[in-house]
């Protein structure tokens, strides 16, 4: 029986999640599937430059771990390019840090702790917002999951 996957850490939900050749119709296009984990990776390694020693450490997994799935982002991405396809991300075992709320009237984007809410744009006071990460599926799990962190290690990131 295979070993289950560990819960890797990602900073921040994508702001976008889909990619697609201009002017092509996404229904008529091949799916590439980008897990989130992997997003961050290759976040971190190709468009912060991190090492991978680094990136591993930030997304709290091996080095080893981390390799493998730079390899299969890179892959993925390039398979993206080069033959015309739809990219989507979404999916893997993964919480996120912290969280994107967009308000969907002014268009501003703020950034907050998981463990924090908002009610209302801060800049224009409109209730209209959305949580990008909440999009993916999380909240509750990943603002647990930040507190016993914080609280394992003493009050530190």
């Amino acid at each position: 029986m295979a070993r289950p996957e560990k819960d890797r850490i990602v900073l921040n939900p994508p702001l976008f999640s889909e990619f697609k050749p201009v002017g092509v119709p996404s229904n008529t296009l091949i799916q590439v599937l980008l897990t989130l984990d992997e997003y961050e990776a290759f976040r971190l390694s190709d468009y912060l430059g991190l090492s991978q020693l680094e990136a591993a450490r930030e997304m709290e997994i091996s080095r080893p771990t981390f390799t493998r799935l730079i390899e299969k982002a890179r892959k993925k991405i390039a398979d993206f390019i080069v033959q015309g396809k739809v990219l989507t991300i979404e999916g893997g075992n993964i919480h996120f840090r912290r969280n994107i709320i967009k308000c969907l009237d002014c268009g501003h984007m703020f950034q907050i702790n998981m463990n924090e809410s908002l009610a209302e744009c801060p800049d224009c006071k409109s209730k209209n917002l959305i949580n990008l990460a909440g999009g993916f599926g999380h909240g509750i799990c990943c603002a647990d999951r930040n507190r016993r962190r914080v609280r394992n290690r003493g009050g530190r990131r």
